[in-house]
Formats: structure tokens, C-alpha cells, sequence
């Protein structure tokens, strides 16, 4: 199945696919996840953004949440909160307790969940944003727990391979690629945040 070739954007029921080897629309895409996120605050009345980068900084792969997170931080973005970075990943031995302390703390948040993951061959290098709950570490065969209202995955690999050292042969170029384009759309995100009714 190949990408619409106007738009670099495919949509497959409720989730969109940006190819970010061709030319991804970083607006786009933010105004995309902007309007998610004011749907589902308006839905469930929450007056808070937080996104939850998930993975880790030992897989190259596994990496891409972690370098969003940490590429936030340094920008200093101010009207969203952050969990997950490389000097702190949340990865699959403290997501429990991650998603605890975020319910905790963050009840009125909406939760943006942000990791890498496997797909098909010919989706590999996408980033897909969508509704509802991810799964981490469905790819690599790990029984987690669904966590997030919005989500944002980056394919690194192909999901005939569940192989969790595929990801320690990912090339950096590829994630680096993506977490780029993400924290840029999340960069225009928050300055949609400061005109309430233009978007």
C-alpha cells in the first residue's frame, strides 16, 4: 500500500501515517495533533497536556521516545508537561509505576503517548498519530500495559521481525529523523495553545 503522494499522509480508520522520508509536513501533522488533543480535553474536561515518551536509551530503536523527551526539555517548552527522557526513560520496568504517578499528579492531564514501534515494510521510517491507547511492546512480544488518549509511534522496523535485538540494528539516522520531525510539530503545537480559537 503506498502513501498518498499528494500529502505524504495515509489514513487507515482511525490512525494517519506521515512518511518522513518524503517530505513530512511538520505543520500538518501538528495541527493534526492539535485538534486531537482539544477534542479529547473538551471531551473528558481536562485542562492539561502531558507526553509520555516511552522507550529507551540502550536500543537504538527503542531510543526515539526518549530523544523527543529530552529534545523538549532543552527547547524548554512551557505549556506541556513531560515524562520520559534519556536521563530519565520510562521504559517497560517502571511504566507501572510511571503511569501511577501520572494519574496521581496529572489527573486532568490528556496523555499523549510517544514510542517507537514495528509495522509493515513499506510503512518503516512513517510516524503515525492516531486516537486512543498504546500498547508498548506489543512489537517485541511485551505484555504492558495500554497507556495514552492520543498516540504517536515512529515505525523503525518491520513487524515480521519481533526479534527485540532488531532494534539494536535501527539506524540512528532513521530515529533521529523522526524524533526531530515530532518535536518540531509539538513545538508548533504549543504555539497553537496560545491562540485558543484559531485552530
Amino acid at each position: 500500500m503506498k502513501l498518498w503522494k499528494t500529502f505524504n499522509v495515509q489514513k487507515r480508520e482511525d490512525i494517519s501515517y506521515y512518511n518522513t522520508s518524503e517530505g513530512f509536513e511538520t505543520e500538518g501533522f501538528a495541527m493534526h495533533l492539535d485538534r486531537l488533543i482539544r477534542e479529547e480535553m473538551a471531551a473528558k474536561g481536562k485542562d492539561g497536556i502531558m507526553f509520555l515518551c516511552i522507550g529507551t536509551d540502550r536500543s537504538t530503536g527503542d531510543s526515539l521516545g526518549p530523544l523527543i523527551g529530552y529534545k523538549l526539555k532543552e527547547q524548554k517548552i512551557r505549556r506541556v508537561e513531560i515524562v520520559g527522557t534519556l536521563e530519565r526513560p520510562v521504559h517497560a520496568m517502571n511504566l507501572e509505576q510511571s503511569v501511577a504517578m501520572i494519574e496521581r499528579c496529572y489527573p486532568n492531564h490528556v496523555i499523549v503517548a510517544v514510542d517507537a514501534s514495528v509495522g509493515s515494510a513499506e510503512h518503516v521510517g512513517c510516524v503515525t498519530l492516531g486516537r486512543g491507547a498504546l500498547r508498548p511492546g506489543l512489537g517485541v512480544c511485551k505484555d504492558l500495559q495500554e497507556v495514552g488518549d492520543i498516540f504517536i509511534t515512529g515505525i523503525v522496523g518491520g513487524c515480521k521481525n519481533a526479534d527485540p535485538l532488531m532494534l539494536q540494528s535501527v539506524r540512528l539516522s532513521v530515529v533521529m529523523r523522526m524524533a526531530d520531525y515530532i518535536s518540531n510539530s509539538i513545538f508548533f503545537v504549543e504555539q497553537f495553545l496560545e491562540i485558543p480559537a484559531a485552530i
